[in-house]
């Protein structure tokens, strides 16, 4: 089979596309299959994916905006203002406003939020070595630039 008639079968308008072979097939399967556990593994704490998501982008960013967060959980603005004012209700965050520009609320996570986040770490910790098992590092970094160069893609716009 040449190339071209190979790469055809990836092509949802080619006559030889197979839906097994999509990656955005197996994409999707398995993002949904990834949220399915983490519903069920975070509701067992008393969290959600949303909280979850924010919880470690402050962990590892330690202070951020509500528009960088929003951006890096990939959530809507105003999905994430309120989810970060509820999680300021519970003691989780902290919000302030930014020295630099009044219009910008920066959060960062308290130590509230830095106790749930361990606490929630076993657990999750439990579904990624499940997810990965078999795989070496090498292998989890090839799917890592892929993924990244097909998003790149997809960022650059259409034709």
């Amino acid at each position: 089979m040449s190339t071209r008639r190979k790469i055809d079968m990836y092509d949802p308008l080619s006559d030889n596309f197979k839906r097994c072979e999509f990656p955005f097939y197996w994409v999707a399967q398995l993002d949904a299959l990834y949220t399915q556990e983490m519903d069920r593994l975070l509701k067992r704490v008393d969290m959600d994916i949303p909280r979850w998501r924010i919880i470690m982008i402050l962990k590892e960013h330690s202070e951020l905006s509500i528009s960088e967060i929003a951006g890096h959980a990939v959530a809507k603005l105003p999905t994430t203002t309120k989810i970060l004012y509820r999680m300021r209700d519970e003691g989780l965050v902290l919000l302030k406003t930014s020295p630099e520009d009044g219009r910008v609320t920066l959060v960062s996570l308290t130590g509230k939020g830095l106790e749930r986040l361990e606490e929630i770490r076993g657990s999750v910790s439990q579904l990624f070595r499940r997810s990965f098992k078999g795989l070496t590092s090498a292998q989890i970094e090839r799917a890592n630039t892929l993924l990244a160069k097909m998003y790149n893609n997809l960022t650059q716009g259409a034709d």
